[in-house]
Order: structure tokens, then C-alpha cells, then sequence
């Protein structure tokens, strides 16, 4: 180290010192540490990584037909395939930087992150009204991870290995976890049950016509909601906000459960024998991150924006849209993935990925859109229609019974998806017997 005298230089090039670096290889130096993947390396990886980023045509294509207002169809389906890659590389991103995250804060990220496609359709969707829209997506990626994902995944597990194992205790919380959020949308049910038959539109004892709230709230008659008097309405909004605060509560204490308290409990059985090397560094993962969710928000918003003329033009049924078809473009990637973990006899990354990106949307992102929509004056409630509160009891139920032993085979899984069809038969049937009825799976309100 230099004898530092009173004849040394105060500014680093005075007196013949070494010329510092230039602005910008300084501030490149500071972006890239030592050992991490360079910036061409790591969005090479994230770019060309998968075949399924060939569909980032669409994205494009899904901006020009908005703009250039092309027919309907073109712009749902172009918007549609366009949020498949994108919802890949959102998980992508996230899970490299995981991979330089300690244990807590990657925990969060992947709590954030792991819907985010949910919650931009679902906030794009709740600002432009489309209330039904949001309740139908969103119950749409609960059955779907809950009975059609884990039944393949069981399915697929069992056909390689005759039984897997998993962390019990913590598959018991997280199911625990999850029939708490399935009761607290049966409450909003029978409240609706008991108060639908105390006033309607007249608003009671007090004569006052409540059909303008009705109307604002709900301008197609599609929430069910026409049957209750004021005091009713607003009772239901007051539960139903204050269940979602309560609920994002057990959430936050559920993640420090799982991350922080009792992490052990979802430590794997079987330890993998290889550790997973970043292609990415964290640098170049955040702003991947970024831009891609910035670049969703826009497909996704373009997406519903092009859903009421689809559905009225080709007759498409909207709970369709939104139970099938939208929570198949936002898990894709999920879906395979969980699927390939059983085949990997990784049953606890299943679990996580099944029940607890269920848990995500169940017990933060439907409390979160309704605390959303509170602020921005879109009324949403946890009110569920009957049918559709009892689709999702009974699969919640059949999930705690199978996973409660610790153990999956490929019966299990036939199971779950055994309940999947016979729901959406029941929901076929019931279109056509009822001449008003919510569809959860396949089918349409019908007048």
C-alpha cells in the first residue's frame, strides 16, 4: 500500500496516477461480478432457452391488431398464444433469480411472482368490469391446479414409479391452508342464500329502489346479485372485504411459516443430487422480470379487451374463456413443470406447485383483486355462485383425503381427474335444466 505524504495527489489522475477506467466500462464493471453469466450469455439463455419462446411471434402481432382494430377473434387469439411464452419467461426469470436469492427472499419472489399472471388479467380484466371475468379465472386456476395438474402429475408419478412420498406435514398445512380460503367463500354464499329472500330491488321496508346500485355493480346480471336489498349489498361488500384483509393476513403469516419458522417441514425427503447452476445473472434477471411483466400487462389487457366481442360474435360461453381457456395460458408452464418433477419422483415440488400456487391465488390473489377493485370503485365480492362455491368444497375436500397420507400413486391421480370431467358434465347438464345458471367450466349464463 503507498505511503500516502503530504505531496500525495488528492484527485486519482493527478501526478502521473493511473487514468481511471471510462464511464461506461465502470458502470459495466459494477453490473457484472466476478464469476456470474455475462449479459449476452444470460439473455441468450432467456431468449433461445426454449422452443416455447418461438411463440414471442405473437406478441407483435397481438399489438399490431390491437392498434390496427382487426376482427376480434384475430386479436383474442393473437393476444391469447402470446401470454403462453410470456408466462414461461416470467417463471424463467424468477426462478434464476432464486437461484442467487436466499431462502426467505426467494421464497417471496416466487409468492409475488408465481400468479403474476393472474393478477395482470385479473386487474386488466376488474378495470375494464369485466367482474365475472376475474371470479371465473380465478376459480378456473384453482380447479385446474387443484384436480387437472396434480391428477396428471399423480398420473404420470404413478405410471413410472409404483408409489412417491412426500413431506406429509407440510402437505397437511398447505391443504389446511387452502380449505380455510375454500370456507371463507362458502360464508359469502350463505349469507347471499339467507338475504336473498328479504327484499330484492325494491331495497325493504324503506321502498327504496336499489336497482340503479344493481345496475352500476352489475350492468349484464351475471353476479347473481339482483335478488338482494340494499342492507344485504352492502353487508356483502363488508364481508367480503374484510375477509380478504384477513386473509392476506394469514398469507403473510403462512409465508413466515413456511420460510422462516417451520422451513424444515418442506424440506425434500429425497435431496437432489444436482445443484442447478444460474445462466443469468441477477442483473440481467431483474430486468428480464421487468420487461416482461410490463410487456404482459399489455397482452393481457388487449386480451380482455377482446373478450365480450369474441364471446357475443362466435358465441363463445365467457366462463369458458374463463375457467378453461385463460388458466390454461397462465399455468402452462407450471402445468408441464409439475407434471415433470412426478416423473422425476420430485413429489414435493409437485405439492408446492399444485397446492401452493392454488393457495397463491385462493388466499392472495382473490383478496388482493378484491382490495383492488375496493380502491378503484369495482365492486367485486367473494360471492361465488352456489354451484360453482360447491365445486370447489368438494375438490379441496378430495385433495385433503388423497394427500393426507403422504403418499401418491397413479389411482389418486385418476381420481382427480375423474372429479374434473364429472364436474364439467355436471356443468353441461346444468346449463341446459336451468333456465339462469352460472357455469363454472363449460358453459354460459343462460336467460
Amino acid at each position: 500500500m503507498p505511503t500516502v505524504s503530504d505531496r500525495t495527489p488528492l484527485l486519482e489522475n493527478g501526478n502521473g496516477a493511473q487514468r481511471p477506467k471510462p464511464f461506461y466500462k465502470r458502470v459495466i464493471d459494477s453490473l457484472s461480478a466476478e464469476g456470474e453469466p455475462s449479459w449476452l450469455h444470460s439473455y441468450k439463455f432467456f431468449l433461445f432457452g426454449s422452443y416455447l419462446n418461438i411463440l414471442l411471434v405473437f406478441v407483435p402481432l397481438s399489438f399490431v391488431s390491437h392498434f390496427l382494430d382487426w376482427d376480434a377473434a384475430l386479436r383474442f387469439s393473437f393476444s391469447f398464444i402470446a401470454i403462453m411464452p410470456l408466462a414461461a419467461l416470467l417463471g424463467t426469470a424468477t426462478d434464476q433469480l432464486s437461484l442467487k436469492l436466499g431462502q426467505t427472499l426467494s421464497g417471496l419472489l416466487n409468492a409475488s411472482f408465481g400468479n403474476a399472471v393472474e393478477i395482470i388479467v385479473g386487474i386488466a380484466a376488474l378495470l375494464q368490469g369485466e367482474l365475472r371475468i376475474v371470479q371465473t379465472s380465478l376459480l378456473g386456476s384453482i380447479l385446474s391446479n387443484l384436480l387437472l395438474v396434480l391428477g396428471c402429475s399423480f398420473l404420470a408419478g404413478g405410471t413410472k414409479y409404483s408409489e412417491s412420498n412426500f413431506q406429509v406435514t407440510a402437505a397437511q398445512a398447505s391443504s389446511s391452508l387452502m380449505t380455510l380460503t375454500c370456507i371463507t367463500l362458502v360464508i359469502p354464499a350463505a349469507y347471499h342464500s339467507a338475504k336473498s329472500h328479504s327484499g330484492g330491488l325494491e331495497g325493504g321496508a324503506n321502498g327504496t329502489s336499489i336497482a340503479p346500485l344493481i345496475n352500476a355493480l352489475d350492468p349484464r346480471g351475471e353476479l347473481g346479485l339482483d335478488n338482494l336489498d340494499a342492507g344485504s349489498l352492502h353487508g356483502l361488500k363488508i364481508i367480503s372485504r374484510g375477509t380478504a384483509i384477513l386473509l392476506l393476513i394469514v398469507y403473510i403469516a403462512y409465508l413466515f411459516f413456511q420460510l422462516k419458522t417451520h422451513s424444515y417441514l418442506y424440506t425434500p425427503t429425497v435431496q437432489a443430487d444436482d445443484d442447478e447452476e444460474p445462466e443469468m445473472n441477477i442483473w440481467a434477471a431483474g430486468s428480464a422480470l421487468l420487461i416482461v411483466t410490463v410487456v404482459t400487462s399489455f397482452c393481457a389487457d388487449y386480451l380482455v379487451a377482446s373478450i365480450e366481442e369474441t364471446a357475443n360474435r362466435y358465441s363463445i360461453p365467457k366462463p369458458f374463456i374463463g375457467l378453461i381457456l385463460l388458466p390454461i395460458v397462465a399455468n402452462a408452464a407450471e402445468h408441464v413443470t409439475s407434471v415433470w418433477m412426478a416423473l422425476k419422483n420430485k413429489m414435493e415440488l409437485t405439492i408446492g406447485i399444485c397446492v401452493g400456487s392454488s393457495i397463491q391465488i385462493a388466499a392472495f390473489v382473490v383478496p388482493l383483486l378484491v382490495i383492488v377493485g375496493w380502491i378503484t370503485h369495482h365492486d367485486l365480492t367473494l360471492f361465488f355462485a352456489d354451484f360453482e362455491t360447491i365445486v370447489l368444497f368438494v375438490s379441496v375436500l378430495l385433495v385433503n383425503f388423497l394427500i393426507q397420507d403422504g403418499k401418491s400413486n397413479y389411482m389418486e391421480g385418476l381420481m382427480l381427474l375423474t372429479l374434473y370431467l364429472v364436474i364439467a358434465l355436471a356443468c353441461k347438464l346444468l346449463s341446459l335444466s336451468v333456465p339462469y345458471s352460472f357455469c363454472p367450466l363449460l358453459t354460459t349464463p343462460l336467460r
